[in-house]
């Protein structure tokens, strides 16, 4: 044999033993588990023969605690780049079989260097978390490991998506760097928390499970830290293929065009007519609104059981991507509050950064009311809605359904806001409150002096609204550009967005604006 058929065989055999992992009985407590392997989650992601592994030896340099000349194949993280629709993307898949997918100085070494070639590349990047956290047998080293990543991830923001994936435990300060990117999906088996249940019980004396605390219904529904529940790891990585098709690549880039045939997808829709039920108690579903305007219906919801009186996701229009933002009238009215305008002004922050338009649809009767939300501060959450959209410069259009009182209609991208395009429908009802409450500040004299007070305050109650409760005061002011039937929505839409393809807005040179986080 000779001397390169030697090395062939025996790099063969070294690379075999890396891809092994944490061997053969731990695959199969993984697989027991209703788990892919972190291999098995990268080919099931990208093209068929198009991942190139990077670092595939690095190795740890520990020396404490056990670890001194224990091998951990590819340090218990795999990382590297491949192709999704033939599109450059970045992955690092956590290894669960090798130390529990555990982070330590080398493992961090080889996140963080993806992490800035995917910067560097002006690629996506996507994190599979299935691991126990620091490598506690490497203190400091792994702490500082951590921290490397942390910092990437916001050299990261706003330059390349970046989407966490959560499929498996999701711990400690680990949770910080998904908590950092664009988009998190967790699956149902997964737990994501900072600390366990056991540590609670020590610290504060409270009994909560592991599902309680980190299972999806905790960080959807409660925390909204999730965008997506995911069935299981296939589910996972084929929500965030989906994800991907809406988005650039990079902030330099327009979001994908897709081919569109108008024929298929006329611009009229007759149903839009008749979506607004006469009863003005009686409430509709936003959904079908939006479905009925974007292309093929295909609406990719974000947040879906989180502040639900606000939808958000993406649609597309032409084979356009954009982002929509819409009030839920059929859940609290459609009320903004402190979660649903989080939700709001995080999502419009993100289309900005990566030139996807925002589609406002406005049926909103106020911000809630209540001592809970007054000391939740209401007033500073709201006031990030107003930061949001005022800061943002991608083509913005708002189309009032409904309702749009006060500063909540303000809030959802009103013209003064700087939106491009804001249309009424018929139905619109634009003013600074609810009818009945301004009836009653603007007609209080003719009210109190009326013999019947009942019957004149529905006389004043009408007056105000044959007067205000239309769209055609604002239209007068030029703050609606126009009043259109509800069938010819999408078209209208589709044309502002074609006129506004190279729209260009020249704001103050500054280092940054100062969003109400405090």
């Amino acid at each position: 044999m000779s001397l390169m058929k030697e090395k062939i065989k025996e790099l063969a055999k070294r690379k075999s033993e890396q891809y092994a992992g944490g061997g053969e009985k731990r695959i199969e407590k993984q697989h027991a588990q209703g788990k892919m392997t972190a291999r098995e989650r990268i080919g099931a992601f990208l093209d068929p023969d198009t991942f190139q592994e990077l670092n595939l030896f690095a190795k740890h340099r520990a020396r404490d605690f056990g670890l001194d000349g224990k091998e951990l194949p590819a340090d218990g993280i795999i990382t590297g780049h491949g192709q999704l629709d033939g599109k450059l993307v970045y992955v690092v898949s956590q290894d669960f079989t090798v130390s529990g997918g555990s982070v330590g100085e080398t493992t961090a070494n080889k996140i963080t260097r993806i992490m800035e070639e995917s910067m560097k590349c002006g690629a996506p990047f996507v994190f599979i978390n299935d691991g126990g956290g620091a490598r506690i047998q490497e203190g400091v080293d792994s702490l500082s490991g951590y921290g490397r990543i942390f910092y990437n991830n916001v050299l990261l923001s706003g330059v390349v998506p970046q989407i966490s994936i959560i499929a498996g435990p999701c711990a400690g300060g680990a949770a910080y760097s998904p908590a950092l990117t664009d988009f998190i999906i967790q699956t149902k088996s997964a737990k994501m928390f900072i600390t366990g249940p056991s540590v609670i019980k020590q610290v504060t004396g409270e009994d909560v499970t592991a599902e309680q605390l980190g299972g999806v219904e905790a960080q959807m529904n409660y925390s909204g830290v999730v965008h997506f529940v995911a069935e299981d790891c296939l589910d996972a990585l084929n929500t965030a293929k989906k994800l991907l098709s809406f988005l650039p690549a990079n902030n330099l880039e327009d979001p994908p065009e897709l081919e569109f045939d108008q024929e298929t997808e006329p611009g009229y829709n007759e149903f839009l007519n008749t979506i607004i039920p006469d009863d003005p108690k009686k409430p509709y579903n936003m959904k079908e609104l939006i479905s009925s305007l974007v292309d093929n219906g295909d609406f990719l919801e974000i947040q879906e059981n989180f502040a639900k009186n606000i939808l958000i996701g993406f649609g597309r229009f032409a084979g356009r991507s954009v982002g929509i933002i819409a009030n839920q009238p059929n859940y609290f009215a459609g009320v903004l509050d402190i979660d649903s305008s989080d939700k709001s002004a995080r999502f419009i922050r993100f289309c900005n950064a990566f030139n996807i338009p925002l589609l406002t649809l406005v049926d909103v009767p106020g911000f809630m009311p209540g001592i809970k939300q007054e000391y939740g501060g209401i007033i500073r959450h709201g006031a990030k809605m107003l930061f949001a959209y005022s800061a943002s410069t991608v083509p913005k259009i708002t189309i009032v359904i409904k309702k749009a009182y006060g500063g909540a209609y303000l809030a959802m991208c009103g013209k003064d806001l700087g939106a491009d395009r804001v249309a009424a429908w018929p139905t619109a009802e634009i003013a600074v409150m609810g009818a009945e409450g301004a009836a009653d500040i603007i007609f209080r004299k003719e009210i109190s002096q009326a013999e019947d007070k009942e019957a004149e305050r529905q006389n004043c109650l009408e007056k105000y609204k044959d007067k205000f409760y239309n769209p055609y005061v604002a239209a007068n002011r030029g703050l609606v550009d126009d009043i259109i039937e509800p069938g010819e929505t999408r078209s209208y839409i589709i044309t502002a967005l074609d006129s506004l393809r190279n729209k260009r807005d020249i704001r103050p040179n500054k280092k940054h604006g100062l969003i109400p986080l405090w």
